[in-house]
């Protein structure tokens, strides 16, 4: 097997893992999103550790967001990757 086909099927294994990544980033971030709601709510009526809670939910949504962004951009770079690589694969032939 060529190293161009060695590195296709390498590449295809990691584009398989970061889109399970950002499967599983996204759906962690949409219950934390609801989560921050619940504790924006429960701050907005009571005082003390609520707002504290509710400040602790934001800065974790917004740390899933950006790994989540983070993943997004690796999963593109690792497609476009791909697709040099077909393209190098097909003009060899």
């Amino acid at each position: 097997m060529r190293r161009v086909e060695k590195r296709l099927f390498a590449l295809n294994d990691d584009i398989e893992r970061l889109r399970r990544q950002v499967e599983l980033t996204e759906g962690e971030l949409n219950m934390h999103r609801h989560l921050a709601d619940d504790a924006a709510r429960d701050a907005a009526v009571y005082e003390g550790t609520e707002r504290a809670e509710s400040r602790m939910a934001d800065k974790d949504v917004a740390a899933l967001e950006r790994a989540l962004e983070r993943s997004r951009r690796d999963l593109e770079r690792a497609e476009t990757k791909r697709l040099e690589l077909l393209r190098r694969l097909d003009a060899s032939r």
